[in-house]
């Protein structure tokens, strides 16, 4: 048997459980901004969050509404188009990383963390602005 045309990994599961996997495992990298998982299961999700931050940095309605509806809750849809995508303005591609962190005690899966390549904690900076120097009083 051969695997021309078969794109993407199946986790064992069945097509819909494999996509609300996928938009919760997504959620959850917006919501906490760091997810550990499974190295095969982080695999899936970079790419489809990666489309989602190009979605996001558009930020007009109709991608809006595009990342609403691949993520579970509307909150974290918001939370990506108004506060992280502003910060990751400076790179065009290759938000997130893989690394990979130890193997799972019960069944020795390598687990691997997701997160944003930039540091989201520190709000971009904007150029203080200039001070107009007064002679007045020299």
């Amino acid at each position: 048997m051969h695997r021309h045309g078969y794109k993407g990994r199946k986790l064992h599961r069945e097509q819909g459980p494999r996509t609300a996997l996928i938009k919760g495992l997504a959620d959850s990298l917006i919501k906490y901004e760091t997810i550990e998982t499974t190295l095969p299961k982080a695999k899936e999700i970079v790419p489809y969050v990666e489309k989602l931050i190009t979605k996001a940095k558009k930020g007009d309605l109709h991608n809006r509404r595009q990342v609403i509806a691949k993520l579970h809750t509307v909150a974290s849809a918001h939370k990506l188009v108004d506060e992280i995508a502003p910060k990751l303005t400076g790179r065009v591609s290759g938000h997130l990383r893989i690394e990979k962190t130890r193997l799972r005690r019960g069944d020795n899966a390598q687990l691997a963390r997701v997160s944003f390549v930039d540091d989201l904690a520190e709000a971009p900076v904007a150029k203080p602005a200039a001070k107009k120097k007064t002679e007045e009083n020299a």
